[in-house]
C-alpha cells in the first residue's frame, strides 16, 4: 500500500489521466467491445434458383450444415422461439433480472450450473464466443449482452440467434434444419414443425429428430399448448399442430442443379447463399429428361448428358444441367460437361457458311463440289463415305457433309476463319491455326457446351436486337450466358461498325438453311418436330463417335444438348442426328411457345439464281429463281456451269464452226458439271444429262474432257507392301464426259492397258517419278505427273 500512495504521490497529473484512461479501454476492451463480425464460422454454399428456391447446397468446410446469415426470421418460428426461449425479449435490455435470480437459485441448489437464465441476447453471445460455462464466463455474457443490444436492434439480434444456434447432430442455424429434418424452407414451416424445431436448441445433444422421440413431442407439445393460452394460436390449430408426426431423421438436401453449384464454389462463391437466374420448373424438366434418355441410352453403355437453356435477349441461365444423374460406377457423373472441352464435330460448320454469306462467296443455293479430295495428304471423308459430287451449300450444310466443308475452308482460308472464331469468344481453341489445319472444321478443335450456348445465342440476340433498335448492333450482344442473378446488365443500343460481329443478314440466311424447312431426308427425327414450331439446328459428332452434340436456337431460347461418356470412350451409334437432337427436340417441346426471327429486309436483296446450280443467273439458264440473300450475295459469281452449246441438225453431236455449217447448228443451253462432279452427281441424280459426243471430224481446244479422281496432281503415293514384301497394287481412277468414251492408259509411255465406262485401272509401279498419260478415242489427252514413294 505504502509503495502505491509512493507512485501516486509521484505522479503527474498527465500520468494519472493516462493510466486512468488505458484502464477504463481495458475494462472496455474487456467487457463492452463487439468483434466486428459476431460469428466466423464457416458456412454452406447455399445456390437458389430465381424465386429463392433451394437447388443445391454444400455441407461447411468443418462439417456442419449451417447456412450463411438469415436477415429475416419467420413470423411462426418467431412466435415459437420467443415463447419457448424468451417471453420477455421485446422487453430486456439483454438481462433479465428475474431469469437471473431463478437460474442462480436453482444451480446453488444443485451444486453445479443447470439452469443458465439465459436471455436469447445472453445465447447469441455465448455462441459468438463458444467458451466453457463458468461463473466468470457468465458475467462477461451479462456484460456484453447489454452491449449488443445497444448495437443492434431486437430483430438482428434473433436473426443472429436463430441462424447459429443448434438444432442437433451437424445442424445449425433455422434454415438449415429446416430443409434438413422438413425438406422445405423454414419460411413454409406449419405451427407444428415450427414448435418442434424451436425446442432444438435448448438441449441439442440431448433431443433432436430420431433421438428421444417421447421427449421431443411432449417438450414441442406444451409449447404449442402454451402458444394457444397465450392466444397465438386458437385450440383448432393447436390440436391439428399436435397431429402432425415428428421427422424420424435428417433428409438429404436438394440436389437440382448440383455441377452449377459445383462451378460456383470453384469460381469462389463457396460460403454465400447465390440467387441464380435458373427457372425451377425449367431445371426440374431438363433433370426429367436427362433422366429419361439416360434409362435407354445406358443400355449402349452412354451415360452423360448435359444440356444448357438459354433466354436469348438476356442472355440468363434457365437450365443448367452440368450432367445426368448417373450411378453407375466409375460413370463419371461429378463431371461438369457444360465447362469440358471436348471435339467439336461438325458444329462449327454454319459459322464457316455465315462467314461465305457474310462476304459475298456463297448463296444458299450454290452448288458446292463434293468428291474425293485429297490435300497435302488429308483426305476428309462424308459420314457416309459417299459422294454427292455437287451439292447445294445449303443441302452440304445441313447433312453436315466433310468434303463441302473442307473445300469451302481451304477457299476461305484456315487463318482467317480462325481469326474470326477467336472474336466470336471461342477461348477454348487456343492453339494456332496451323496446330488444326483443314480439320478445324471437321472437330479437330475442342469447345464447350457454354461456348456454344453463349456464341448461338449471341447471333439470335444481334437479330432480335437489330430490329429492336432501329437496326443498330451492340457488341455487348456478343457475349457468355450468365447464371448469378446480379450479375444482369440492361442493354443500351449503340450504333457501331460490324467488327466481330456477323452482318445480320448472314446470321438470318444461316439460321433460315437450319431452320428445317428444306430439311434433307437423311437426317432422320426430324420432321417429328418441325411441324410444332420453326427451329435453326445443328448437329455435330466427333471422331470416333465420342461426342454427340445439338444446338437450336429461336428468338426466345437457345437449347445447348452434349451426349457421351466423361471418359471420352465412343459408342457405335452415337451421333449428333440420333441421339443428341432427339433430346433437344423433347426440350424445345417442353419450353413455352417461341416465334421465329423477322426478316432484316434493309439487309436483304432479291438474287435471281439458276435453279439447277444455284449460282447467279445468266442468260445461259433454263430455269430460274428468285429468293432473298445477304446484299454481299450480289458479290458472288454468275452461274459457270450453265453453257450454250451447238449441235448438229439432228441434235445428236456437238459441233462447232470447225466442223460445221453454222447455218445448220442447232443452239441449246446445258447445265454441265466437271467431269469429277459429274461422274457423281448423276449417280444420285438421274436427270442429269451428260453432254453429246464431239462429231467424228469436230475437235476442241482448251477443253476439260477427262480428269483424274486418284492420283491428284502433284501428289505422292505411298503404296503399302504385303507380308511377302512385295508391293500392293494402286487404283488408279479417272472421270470422263462422255460415258461412251474409251480411255487408253500409259505410265512412262509404255501402254498399259484400256477402259470404258467405268475408268479404273489396277497396277503395280516402282518407286520414283512417273508420268501418267491418257488418251480417249476422240483424240483428248491427259497427263499427270506423280510420285510413289517408300517408307
Amino acid at each position: 500500500m505504502s509503495k502505491l500512495k509512493s507512485f501516486l504521490k509521484n505522479t503527474s497529473l498527465k500520468q494519472k489521466i493516462s493510466f486512468t484512461a488505458l484502464g477504463i479501454f481495458i475494462v472496455w476492451f474487456l467487457f463492452f467491445a463487439l468483434p466486428t463480425k459476431l460469428f466466423n464460422e464457416p458456412t454452406s454454399t447455399v445456390v437458389e434458383d430465381n424465386e429463392g428456391n433451394l437447388l443445391a447446397a454444400s455441407i461447411a468446410s468443418d462439417g456442419q450444415w449451417r447456412f450463411p446469415h438469415q436477415s429475416k426470421v419467420p413470423q411462426k418460428f418467431k412466435e415459437c422461439i420467443l415463447h419457448f426461449e424468451d417471453e420477455y425479449f421485446e422487453n430486456h435490455l439483454g438481462v433479465n433480472p428475474l431469469s437471473i435470480f431463478r437460474a442462480t437459485k436453482q444451480n446453488i441448489k444443485a451444486g453445479k450450473i443447470v439452469s443458465g437464465g439465459s436471455t436469447i441476447t445472453m445465447q447469441v453471445i455465448r455462441l459468438a464466443r463458444n467458451n466453457s460455462r463458468t461463473f466468470a464466463e457468465k458475467f462477461i455474457e451479462l456484460i456484453l449482452a447489454i452491449r449488443l443490444e445497444l448495437s443492434y436492434s431486437k430483430n438482428e439480434i434473433l436473426a443472429y440467434y436463430v441462424s447459429n444456434a443448434p438444432f442437433g447432430g451437424n445442424v445449425v442455424g433455422l434454415e438449415a434444419a429446416a430443409w434438413r429434418y422438413y425438406g422445405r424452407s423454414a419460411n413454409k414451416l406449419s405451427w407444428g414443425e415450427s414448435a418442434t424445431l424451436a425446442v432444438l436448441p435448448n438441449a441439442p445433444s440431448l433431443i433432436y429428430p430420431g433421438k428421444n422421440h417421447e421427449l421431443l413431442l411432449a417438450k414441442r407439445n406444451r409449447l404449442l399448448d402454451k402458444l394457444q393460452a397465450n392466444n397465438v394460436i386458437d385450440a383448432e390449430t393447436c390440436e391439428l399442430a399436435k397431429l402432425e408426426e415428428l421427422p424420424q431423421k435428417p433428409q438429404p438436401l436438394p440436389r437440382i442443379a448440383p455441377h452449377l453449384l459445383t462451378r460456383l464454389i470453384k469460381e469462389g462463391k463457396q460460403g454465400e447463399v447465390i440467387r441464380t437466374t435458373i427457372d425451377l420448373k425449367v431445371q426440374n424438366m431438363l433433370n426429367r429428361v436427362a433422366s429419361n434418355y439416360h434409362k435407354f441410352l445406358s443400355q449402349n453403355e452412354v451415360h452423360n448428358i448435359a444440356i444448357v437453356v438459354t433466354e436469348v435477349n438476356s442472355g440468363k441461365v434457365l437450365g443448367y444441367l452440368g450432367n445426368s444423374d448417373c450411378t453407375h460406377e466409375e460413370s463419371g457423373n461429378d463431371v461438369d460437361i457444360v465447362m469440358a472441352r471436348r471435339s467439336s464435330g461438325s458444329i462449327l460448320k454454319p459459322f464457316l457458311y455465315a462467314s461465305l454469306f457474310d462476304e459475298g462467296e456463297l448463296l444458299p443455293t450454290t452448288l458446292v463440289p463434293d468428291i474425293p479430295t485429297r490435300i497435302s495428304g488429308y483426305a476428309p471423308q462424308n459420314f457416309d463415305k459417299s459422294y454427292d459430287g455437287a451439292v447445294p451449300a445449303s443441302n452440304a450444310l445441313t447433312r453436315s457433309l466433310n468434303i463441302p466443308a473442307v473445300k469451302l475452308l481451304q477457299k476461305y482460308g484456315l487463318q482467317k476463319f480462325y481469326n474470326k472464331l477467336q472474336k466470336l469468344g471461342f477461348t477454348t481453341i487456343k492453339k494456332p491455326a496451323n496446330h488444326y489445319g483443314l480439320s478445324l472444321i471437321l472437330g479437330g478443335a475442342e469447345t464447350s457446351l457454354w461456348e456454344l450456348s453463349g456464341i448461338y445465342s449471341s447471333w439470335a440476340r444481334t437479330l432480335n436486337h437489330f430490329e429492336m433498335f432501329d437496326e443498330q448492333y451492340n457488341s455487348f450482344d456478343y457475349r457468355m450466358p450468365y447464371f448469378i442473378a446480379s450479375d444482369s446488365t440492361e442493354i443500351t443500343p449503340k450504333k457501331l461498325e460490324k467488327t466481330s460481329q456477323y452482318d445480320v443478314s448472314s446470321i438470318w440466311q444461316t439460321f433460315e438453311v437450319l431452320s428445317g424447312v428444306n430439311r434433307p431426308r437423311e437426317e432422320k427425327g426430324w420432321d417429328n418436330f418441325s411441324s410444332a414450331r420453326k427451329i435453326a439446328w445443328k448437329t455435330g459428332t466427333s471422331f470416333g463417335h465420342r461426342d454427340a452434340w445439338a444446338v437450336g436456337v429461336t428468338p426466345e431460347y437457345t437449347v445447348s444438348v452434349w451426349v457421351g461418356n466423361a471418359d471420352g470412350e465412343g459408342r457405335p451409334g452415337l451421333t449428333g442426328v440420333m441421339v443428341a437432337g432427339p433430346i433437344l427436340f423433347d426440350v424445345f417441346k417442353k419450353l413455352p411457345e417461341t416465334t421465329w426471327f423477322k426478316s432484316p429486309l434493309n439487309n436483304l436483296t432479291q438474287q435471281s439464281v439458276c435453279r439447277k446450280s444455284g449460282y447467279k443467273s445468266t442468260k445461259n439458264c433454263e430455269i430460274t429463281d428468285t429468293l432473298w440473300v445477304p446484299l454481299a450475295g450480289l458479290k458472288t459469281a454468275p452461274c459457270p456451269f450453265h453453257k450454250q452449246v451447238f449441235l448438229d441438225k439432228t441434235a445428236t453431236y456437238r459441233v462447232n464452226d470447225n466442223c460445221y455449217s453454222v447455218s445448220e447448228m442447232v443452239s441449246k443451253k446445258w447445265f454441265i458439271l466437271p467431269p469429277i462432279q459429274a461422274m457423281y452427281y448423276k449417280q444420285k441424280d438421274p436427270n442429269y444429262k451428260s453432254l453429246p459426243a464431239l462429231l467424228s471430224n469436230c475437235f476442241e481446244q482448251n477443253k476439260t474432257i477427262m480428269d483424274i479422281v486418284y492420283p491428284e496432281k502433284l501428289s505422292s503415293i505411298f503404296i503399302p507392301k504385303q507380308l511377302d514384301g512385295k508391293q500392293e497394287k494402286v487404283v488408279f481412277e479417272v472421270a470422263h464426259s462422255n460415258t461412251s468414251a474409251t480411255i487408253y492408259w500409259h505410265i512412262d509411255e509404255s501402254f498399259i492397258g484400256e477402259t470404258g465406262n467405268e475408268h479404273k485401272l489396277e497396277f503395280i509401279t516402282s518407286v520414283g517419278n512417273h508420268k501418267l498419260t491418257l488418251i480417249d478415242n476422240f483424240g483428248n489427252e491427259l497427263i499427270r505427273n506423280f510420285e510413289v514413294i517408300e517408307r
